[in-house]
């Protein structure tokens, strides 16, 4: 279920980021997803180790389980559609796409260890670095990125040779299968694949309407994204200039679909764990999320963003957006079916659970309130410029 669900999300957030890679956004999601990640799994590593006494594999299992930032339960900070552009809201949405390109081979890392029961060696560390992180990270981005480039355009045009408009709300479902067990299948992130896979297919919906636009725009400098085109309650015709159409009606009926399979999952992930909660609460997580949310997340992220032109404040409330959720409870699920046992592991998990719960209920009660305050001061902002 954890699975599915991060996958479908992953992939829609991918499909919701329209806007070109040399944006600063873009550029502050990498900053975020790597640099500021590795700096979260060593700071929460080696809190988890002083506080506990636990093993450094079993501390590096913990960091990396509750460092990633979740792209399911991050709907209200992640972008609202394709004309989104708040550079804010880009980087926290391509952090959370991005992350298991750092997390999930740490975790990797520490199963290892766990499993062999040995010391860091350079043997393992090579194999490491050249299997699980570099062809992981690129592998999965180039097969996503390629299927989801390559399908849509192909469906456009099936569609449009056709004459085809009706829904299909299954498409969505299809690319995200098949670019994650394509990456799985070669031992690459099927997580970036389908995060990889929306991007591409946006990607391909960018060059089609802006090589193909509906004649009613032809005039225009700057194209909307061609699911805005389509009106759903209206019949369709696919005729002259109707390939942008087409793959309008692809690309809505991804993002109906996914949201939907994505809700559903989410809050039945999110069920399921307050249930389970009642058998693994550890007071220890509360102190360990009150220092990651409060220090380490924060100071990782400002370390990261060091050069950058970002302000202060927005860094700062970047650093207080990271929403622990259902991403981390997959990674526990990954955990335990590679082997992870005993009281300590037991132990490790409850406070991983613990501090996920906590992040659910502090982030999501203080999310709408910052950014009300932050639409309020922007718009203050913006009437002061006015009046000058």
């Amino acid at each position: 279920m954890t699975e599915i669900a991060m996958a479908t999300s992953l992939f829609i957030t991918g499909l919701k980021l329209r806007l070109p890679f040399s944006d600063s956004g873009w550029r502050m999601g990498i900053r975020l997803a790597f640099p500021a990640m590795v700096l979260t799994v060593a700071g929460i590593t080696l809190l988890f180790h002083l506080i506990t006494g636990l093993s450094w594999p079993l501390s590096l299992a913990f960091g990396a389980i509750v460092a990633p930032t979740d792209p399911v339960l991050a709907s209200l900070i992640s972008v609202n559609d394709a004309n989104d552009d708040d550079s804010m809201r880009v980087s926290l949405s391509s952090e959370a796409g991005m992350n298991d390109g750092t997390a999930l081979p740490v975790l990797m890392l520490a199963m290892a260890l766990l499993a062999a029961k040995t010391d860091f060696s350079a043997g393992l560390l090579l194999h490491w670095a050249l299997k699980d992180i570099l062809w992981a990270l690129f592998g999965g981005l180039g097969i996503g990125f390629g299927m989801g480039r390559g399908v849509v355009r192909l469906a456009a045009r099936v569609r449009s040779a056709h004459q085809d408009v009706a829904p299909n709300d299954f498409f969505a479902l299809a690319l995200i299968a098949l670019s994650y067990a394509a990456a799985q299948s070669v031992d690459a992130s099927g997580f970036l694949a389908a995060f990889a896979a929306g991007v591409g297919l946006r990607r391909a919906e960018v060059r089609v309407v802006n090589r193909h636009p509906p004649e009613e725009l032809a005039e225009e400098e700057h194209y909307p994204p061609a699911e805005v085109l389509v009106n759903p309650n209206r019949r369709h015709t696919l005729g002259k200039g109707g390939l942008a159409t087409a793959v309008g009606l692809v690309v809505g009926d991804a993002l109906s679909f996914g949201d939907t399979v994505e809700r559903l999952f989410a809050a039945a992930i999110v069920v399921a764990l307050g249930i389970s909660l009642a058998h693994h609460w550890d007071p220890q997580g509360l102190v360990l999320a009150a220092i990651l949310f409060v220090v380490i997340r924060p100071l990782a992220v400002w370390l990261a963003t060091l050069g950058t032109r970002t302000p202060p404040l927005r860094r700062l409330m970047i650093g207080w957006l990271g929403i622990r959720g259902i991403g981390s409870v997959n990674y526990i699920a990954y955990a335990f079916s590679h082997g992870l046992a005993g009281k300590d592991a037991e132990h490790m998990v409850n406070m991983a659970l613990t501090l996920i719960v906590a992040s659910v209920i502090v982030h999501g009660i203080t999310v709408t309130p910052l950014l009300n305050w932050r639409q309020a001061r922007q718009t203050a902002r913006q009437e002061h410029e006015g009046d000058r």
